[in-house]
C-alpha cells in the first residue's frame, strides 16, 4: 500500500489542503493520504493559536467523508519538536507494510538539504513535490540522494493560506468555502481565530 503523509499546522486546514491531497494521491497513485497536524513543527516560530486537539479536530471533520483521506494524530501523540525522520521511523514501526511519501510544496523541495537527518530520511520514504504553475525547481541542484527520492506532481495555483484564513476571521470577516463546510461551522462553534 502506498500512503502519502501531508504534514501541516493545520490552523485551520483549508480547501487547498484537500485539493493538494487530491492531486498528489491522482498523479503518485497513492492508495491513502493521511493528515498529520504537527506539535510543534521546528521551521515555525510561532505556536498555532487553535489548540492540539481542535485542530486535530479540524482535519477530522474534513476528511472524514473521503474514501481515501484519514487523520493521523501520531505527532500530537507523541509530543515534544516534530521532527520528520523521528515520525517516520515511528510509522514505519507501527506500519511496517506501507511504503510512505511524503507530500510537500515544491518550494520545500529545495530546502530538503537543510531537514534534519536528510540523507537517513530519503533512504526510509520518498517526497512528491508540488508544482505550481509558474514555479521554477531544478532537481539537478540539488544532491543525488534528494532528487532520486523526489517525484514532482502538477499543482494549480490557489492563493490560500492557514495565515490568510486567521487574518480575515480576527477582521470579522467570513472564511466561508475557503475551508470545509464542518470546518467552517466548528471554528464558529468555538470561537477560534476571534469568531
Amino acid at each position: 500500500m502506498k500512503v502519502g503523509i501531508m504534514g501541516g499546522t493545520f490552523d485551520p486546514i483549508h480547501i487547498g489542503h484537500l485539493i493538494a491531497a487530491q492531486i498528489a494521491c491522482e498523479q503518485a497513485g497513492l492508495d491513502e493520504v493521511w493528515f498529520m497536524p504537527t506539535n510543534v513543527p521546528p521551521h515555525k516560530e510561532n505556536a498555532p493559536l487553535a489548540s492540539a486537539e481542535q485542530r486535530l479536530q479540524m482535519v477530522k471533520l474534513a476528511v472524514d467523508a473521503h474514501p481515501y483521506f484519514r487523520p493521523l494524530d501520531i505527532e500530537l501523540r507523541k509530543g515534544g519538536i516534530s521532527y520528520t525522520i523521528d515520525t517516520v521511523k515511528l510509522l514505519r514501526e507501527e506500519q511496517p507494510g506501507i511504503h510512505f511519501s511524503y507530500i510537500i510544496g515544491a518550494d520545500m523541495v529545495q530546502f530538503l538539504p537543510k531537514w534534519y537527518k536528510i540523507e537517513e530520511l530519503t533512504a526510509l520514504i520518498t517526497f512528491i513535490g508540488l508544482m505550481r504553475p509558474g514555479y521554477i525547481l531544478d532537481l539537478e541542484d540539488l544532491p543525488v540522494h534528494i532528487q532520486q527520492a523526489v517525484s514532482l506532481a502538477e499543482m494549480p495555483l490557489i492563493e490560500l493560506s492557514s495565515t490568510r484564513i486567521r487574518s480575515r476571521k480576527a477582521k470579522g470577516l467570513s472564511i466561508r468555502y475557503m475551508v470545509p463546510d464542518r470546518v467552517y461551522e466548528y471554528i464558529e462553534e468555538n470561537g477560534i481565530y476571534g469568531s
